[in-house]
């Protein structure tokens, strides 16, 4: 989900008495997913995050192991909504939604991802916290979603789900590090077809063919 500029807080002011944790908290990914968006990973440190978001940098160093997992938790907060995965009791509609927003997320940020990609080979921290928060979580809610078509029925039972999500946000992943090719909805759209000429129930006319 974009933000506007009212939706962007300014630093924390100091004055008296604590200030509660999710202010610092909201303050901290905030000013750190300015920074990962406009000049990527490798420019969120510590010093700086805290210098534009107005906390402590004990607090940061206390709540994360490390630059490189600040940046990810700043990316994750702010595009999560963005990933969301739609359930509109068409799975093929909603496969296709989804990856669409997914690549227009790639499109608009795709080099600041592939930094934290980058980053995670060599940042254990990031690594741990990008599997755990973000890689898992996905295709967890990817099996889910596509559990529940194959119990409607639209996708045949012996289909391997996992593969499915490999097929297709690998596919994605693929032409985002290794860009020979475009991210386009087209693409999408193909990839979608292809995909279910293989996975989509058999009419009762082919199969007594």
């Amino acid at each position: 989900m974009e933000r506007t500029e009212a939706d962007k807080p300014g630093p924390l002011k100091p004055g008296r008495g604590r200030r509660r944790a999710e202010d610092v908290r909201h303050a901290t990914l905030t000013a750190a997913a300015e920074l990962l968006l406009a000049e990527g990973v490798q420019a969120v440190s510590f010093s700086k995050v805290a210098a534009c978001a107005g906390v402590s940098k004990m607090t940061l160093y206390k709540w994360w192991p490390s630059p490189g997992a600040l940046a990810f938790d700043a990316y994750f907060n702010a595009f999560q909504e963005t990933l969301a995965f739609p359930d509109t009791g068409d799975v093929q509609c909603d496969l296709v939604t989804q990856l669409r927003m997914f690549v227009d997320l790639l499109n608009r940020n795709g080099t600041v991802i592939a930094g934290i990609i980058g980053a995670a080979q060599t940042d254990s921290d990031l690594a741990q916290a990008f599997s755990r928060h973000y890689v898992t979580q996905r295709r967890a809610l990817a099996v889910e979603r596509l559990t529940r078509a194959q119990q409607a029925g639209q996708i045949r039972a012996e289909v391997d789900l996992e593969t499915i999500v490999d097929q297709l946000w690998g596919a994605v992943y693929h032409r985002l590090l290794m860009p020979a090719k475009p991210l386009t909805t087209e693409f999408i759209d193909h990839l979608i077809a292809n995909l279910f000429q293989g996975i989509a129930p058999r009419s009762p006319n082919s199969a007594s063919r």
